[in-house]
């Protein structure tokens, strides 16, 4: 049976080193400051923002919350977000996303500050983290990397497959594994021979959307497997992720569960990257 990386446990380190490091700026007059912003009322973005609030409130950042109703319009949203840019408080600006059909998610992204976008989506960030300069790497991937660090898994060397390119995981993991000295190969819907190229992996993330799609028979005996996916099973308040866990940490040497596993790390380094907001402006 696999060891499991237990994401819940993992990502509590990583808040109370960033309490701590919080505590050490307040104690010197300086605040870290998240605003968030909220636009209608899907349920589970309700949700994420809740748990947002609580790890701000847990690690000591300051939380604005705006929650806007569903008919805001694009020129009001791009509007509230100027300000934001320019509030010298604001350490870290986040847009709950999807947002309501009328809005231009894009035009959304591109208009917050690369210097306060903590959740690594404006093209400036993509493209600082492509070739390696300072800046903000979405928070999923970046959890990737800290639970694989953490629980002892050797990138250098490693074959690293990544199923899924997605802007918001598939891409960036790929680029993180790279600056790791891991050897990286992406996988998605066109890919030949998946099964095959899979199998070959020391290190397989799996981000499809696709429940349970990954099952025992594509690992390599040994292998760590990150599960990115969450899914809810029908009928049921169950969730799953894209890896059938079963069969999977049957064959794997480590693995990551669903729920517990990468979900409680994404929002973990939201708060480290609001961390390294303020600690880059001093």
């Amino acid at each position: 049976m696999a060891e499991i990386i237990d994401g819940k446990k993992i990502s509590q380190d990583l808040k109370d080193e960033v309490k701590a490091q919080v505590a050490e700026l307040k104690s010197k007059g300086i605040e870290v400051t998240l605003a968030v912003i909220l636009v209608g009322n899907d349920p589970a973005s309700t949700v994420y923002v809740g748990n947002k609030k609580k790890a701000c409130e847990y690690t000591g950042i300051n939380s604005r919350s705006y929650e806007l109703p569903e008919e805001t319009t694009q020129e009001e949203l791009l509007s509230l977000i100027k300000e934001l840019n320019e509030d010298d408080a604001v350490d870290g600006i986040l847009v709950q996303l999807p947002l309501p059909k009328h809005i231009d998610e894009d035009k959304v992204i591109r208009s917050i500050s690369p210097d306060k976008d903590v959740d690594g989506f404006h093209p400036e960030s993509v493209g600082r983290l492509s070739i390696g300069a300072k800046g903000f790497v979405s928070c999923t991937p970046a959890g990737v990397i800290e639970l694989l660090k953490r629980s002892g898994t050797e990138m250098d060397g490693a074959n690293a497959v990544v199923v899924g390119r997605s802007n918001i995981v598939g891409k960036p993991m790929s680029v993180l594994l790279l600056r790791e000295n891991a050897t990286v190969t992406i996988c998605h819907s066109h890919t030949k021979n998946l099964k095959d190229i899979c199998k070959a992996a020391d290190i397989l993330v799996v981000a499809i959307g696709q429940p349970k799609f990954i099952d025992g028979s594509y690992i390599k005996e040994g292998a760590t497997v990150i599960d990115v996916g969450i899914h809810r099973i029908e009928g049921t308040k169950k969730l799953c992720g894209d890896v059938d866990y079963d069969s999977a940490s049957e064959v794997a040497g480590k693995i990551t569960p669903v729920p517990g596993g990468v979900g409680p790390m994404t929002i973990a380094e939201l708060m480290n990257n609001c961390l390294q907001s303020a600690l880059m402006k001093q």
